[in-house]
């Protein structure tokens, strides 16, 4: 459908009124909101999420793109609840405690939800317990982890740690970033998964749902 090729371009330029005006639009003839999902936001999405690896794209026309997304999502989402559709899954995500960086940690909250997740945002300086409170809420399928400082490194471990006490560590899948943070670190630490970019953080979450 022309409609939807025009939501997913717009969407690209990042051209939020535009996105938002075309959902209405579709919504209001009928279209499946499955569909202007599927094909429209997030065909937009994951287009954005390439040109992003390959330096195409950078973090300004990211969050133009993904304010896009989120205006378009305005109108979906309760369209959505109603129909009962399930998303990918459910992220609780947060930079780790001691650090209060947050950037990084918002693209990647941006490319999940672009991907189709749920991302519970819980925002920078988590401990453990807050991670473990908010995975329990919201029966959360990952655990995101962010840090940007080598020294605040070690409280990713300590949330992987608490979750094995929990006995949650089989249920509940942890992906760790961050600037400092390696593939090695993460198998160190026995994490579930590592993402060096926030577009290679949406793929890696879909990875670990489907195993």
């Amino acid at each position: 459908m022309a409609e939807l090729k025009k939501i997913t371009e717009n969407l690209i330029k990042g051209n939020a009124p535009g996105v938002k005006e075309l959902v209405q639009k579709v919504v209001d003839e009928g279209e499946d909101v499955e569909k202007i999902l599927n094909e429209g936001l997030l065909a937009g999405m994951s287009v954005v999420g390439d040109k992003f690896k390959k330096n195409e794209f950078y973090v300004p026309e990211v969050l133009i793109a993904a304010r896009a997304m989120k205006a378009g999502m305005e109108i979906l989402r309760p369209l959505l609840l109603e129909k009962n559709v399930k998303g990918q899954g459910k992220v609780v995500l947060g930079t780790v405690r001691g650090d209060l960086h947050d950037i990084g940690k918002n693209l990647v909250g941006m490319m999940l939800e672009g991907a189709g997740f749920e991302v519970i945002d819980l925002g920078v300086d988590i401990a453990p317990e807050k991670f473990i409170q908010e995975a329990k809420k919201n029966s959360a399928e990952i655990v995101g982890l962010s840090a940007l400082l080598t020294t605040t490194m070690p409280a990713m471990k300590d949330v992987i740690e608490a979750l094995t006490k929990e006995g949650m560590r089989g249920k509940v899948k942890v992906m760790i970033g961050g600037a400092p943070v390696t593939q090695e670190y993460a198998d160190e630490i026995e994490a579930d998964g590592y993402a060096p970019d926030a577009a290679s953080a949406a793929d890696k979450a879909k990875e670990l749902i489907a195993v």
